[in-house]
């Protein structure tokens, strides 16, 4: 799994593009489809359920290959690292099968929602959600599937999956790293900061001190416009309908030479992809 290189990113969608044919459709048409859009990235949209062959997946990676598309996974919504004793072997189960399954379709990274506080202080329930994250990472290595995890950041203030929890449980797991959704981080306080160069630029830093400089050459990023409130996120919007400082976001992205993928998950998927993409190239090349 190799490093982008400095100031270069990959861009996609989260899910397959809507402009996706039905034929050959799944994701290999998806994968196609990025090809022909443009893009260089997707995320595979596992997120009700991970139902794919073998079979399948040789395909997908075998399209991806061809294409020169970088894959990824998101993961069924229905995990939770913080489950009770009687739901988490099913939250297990299901993470662990997008990390098989992922790995065989090519993907080098699985993205997943890390939970529920359930009204807990993060501090009492952080050394539960650790041990069970190793344990999935564990047993991943030990069928030979080779991926990065990647706890998403949350848009809502209950959920876990603030930075902090994100970069402690990279910190103290090996092969995993955040998922940045700078969207989520834009909504999760509900009082519109977390908006500008300098915030952002705090969130790169950090992720440094904790991670190394070389990984800000390695990010997976979530982006789009969202709308919140007190609580946090209420829904993605398209990027130019939102109040996300995307410039600011850009500049903090330059100031550290960052470099590696970003996903759009607006309503617009590869409209937002291919702007966002255009504006970064303007400056950066490809």
């Amino acid at each position: 799994m190799e490093n982008s290189k400095p100031g270069h990113f990959h861009f996609g969608t989260v899910g397959s593009p809507q402009s996706t044919p039905k034929k050959p459709g799944g994701s290999v048409g998806a994968v196609l489809q990025t090809a022909a859009l443009g893009l260089s990235a997707l995320e595979l949209g596992w997120v009700q359920s991970v139902r794919v062959t073998e079979e399948t997946c040789a395909a997908i990676q075998a399209a991806a290959k061809s294409q020169n598309i970088a894959l990824s996974v998101h993961a069924p919504y229905f995990i939770n690292l913080n489950a009770n004793a009687e739901e988490w072997p099913k939250s297990k189960k299901r993470l662990l099968d997008a990390a098989y399954f992922g790995w065989l379709a090519g993907a080098t990274d699985i993205i997943f929602h890390p939970g529920s506080y359930f009204n807990q202080p993060a501090a009492q329930i952080m050394p539960l959600v650790i041990e069970r994250l190793q344990s999935c990472v564990e047993e991943t290595l030990a069928r030979g599937a080779e991926v990065r995890f990647r706890p998403e950041t949350m848009g809502k203030s209950a959920m876990i999956g603030s930075l902090e929890d994100t970069l402690e449980m990279s910190q103290r797991i090996p092969n995993v790293f955040p998922c940045l959704d700078f969207a989520h981080l834009h909504a999760r306080p509900g009082d519109g900061s977390m908006n500008t160069y300098r915030e952002w630029l705090s969130v790169l830093q950090s992720y440094a001190q904790v991670l190394g400089t070389a990984a800000l050459q390695n990010l997976h990023i979530h982006l789009s416009g969202i709308e919140y409130s007190l609580k946090g996120e209420r829904n993605h919007l398209p990027l130019r309908e939102s109040d996300l400082d995307l410039d600011g976001l850009f500049a903090a992205f330059e100031s550290v030479n960052a470099g590696g993928r970003i996903l759009c998950e607006s309503p617009i998927m590869e409209e937002d992809a291919l702007y966002m993409q255009q504006l970064w190239v303007a400056k950066h090349g490809p």
